[in-house]
């Protein structure tokens, strides 16, 4: 299963590099998102300097980087060193999702799991856009709601989730992209932007449940503060600087869904009720 994962992770990282580039080359520009070249679905894999057409050689995770020695074969320009970091960031996340699934891996577990694998892949993309371009593509969100709600049915259907199960989900997605939209509205985008409203609200829906919609919330804020205050402090960042906040509320997700059992029974000993 590791030997799985460490293919699945490399090939879906490579994936992942290509979809974020190409896709703001075409959000970018309309001329752009008419050529069929930049398509995810269609469009050949390419140098992002000089757009030559790669080779299989050229396309083999980390390793072609690392004999290229991090540049093209054809322009000989550098090649970002994310690039292989995405594709082993996205392998060890698949990995240590593994080892921490809070489910057994029985047919449900399995299910979960699977689209648990493939969320993370939109969730990487996610934060990778927000952090280069400071903006949530709706492109990914539809993809990523369209995989949540596919679980949520899933789960009603086959495993008799019933009706507490689908409020749950909906107070989730009240309470994740409610509190973001009162922020976003109050400060007129200054204080959050649209995206990440979309986000809270995705990420609510998907951990089906209110007192994970607030942890999620609480999380965030806290790693924000954690990452913003010494730039502050330091005099790298003002008031004004725009910080990404996709990638915080993606963190707390993923903590929220490997550990949020057993953070819930250590706040149930220590009386903290949410």
């Amino acid at each position: 299963m590791i030997i799985i994962l460490v293919i699945s992770g490399l090939a879906l990282g490579s994936f992942i590099n290509a979809l974020v580039w190409r896709l703001h080359k075409t959000e970018s520009s309309i001329k752009n998102k008419k050529d069929k070249k930049y398509s995810i679905l269609t469009g050949r894999s390419m140098c992002p300097n000089c757009q030559h057409k790669l080779s299989p050689l050229d396309l083999i995770p980390v390793v072609s980087w690392i004999v290229l020695k991090g540049k093209c074969r054809y322009c000989h320009k550098n090649i970002s060193i994310s690039y292989p970091l995405i594709e082993v960031l996205t392998t060890i996340l698949f990995i240590f999702s593994y080892i921490y699934w809070p489910y057994n891996f029985n047919g449900r577990g399995i299910i979960y799991f699977v689209i648990w694998l493939f969320l993370l892949v939109g969730f990487i993309s996610l934060a990778i856009y927000d952090i280069r371009w400071l903006t949530i593509p709706n492109k990914i969100l539809v993809w990523l709601f369209s995989l949540v709600i596919i679980q949520i049915l899933v789960t009603f259907i086959f495993y008799h989730g019933g009706l507490h199960y689908l409020l749950n989900n909906i107070v989730g997605f009240l309470i994740g992209g409610g509190i973001f939209y009162i922020l976003f509205q109050l400060s007129s985008g200054k204080w959050i932007g649209g995206g990440d409203v979309k986000l809270g609200a995705l990420l609510g829906l998907y951990l089906s449940s209110p007192t994970y919609a607030i942890l999620l919330i609480f999380f965030a804020s806290i790693l924000g503060s954690l990452y913003s205050i010494p730039l502050l402090i330091t005099g790298k960042a003002s008031r004004k600087t725009l910080i990404p906040y996709g990638p915080f509320l993606i963190i707390s997700t993923f903590i929220l869904i490997l550990f949020g059992s057993h953070i819930r029974s250590w706040m149930h000993l220590k009386g903290l009720y949410i």
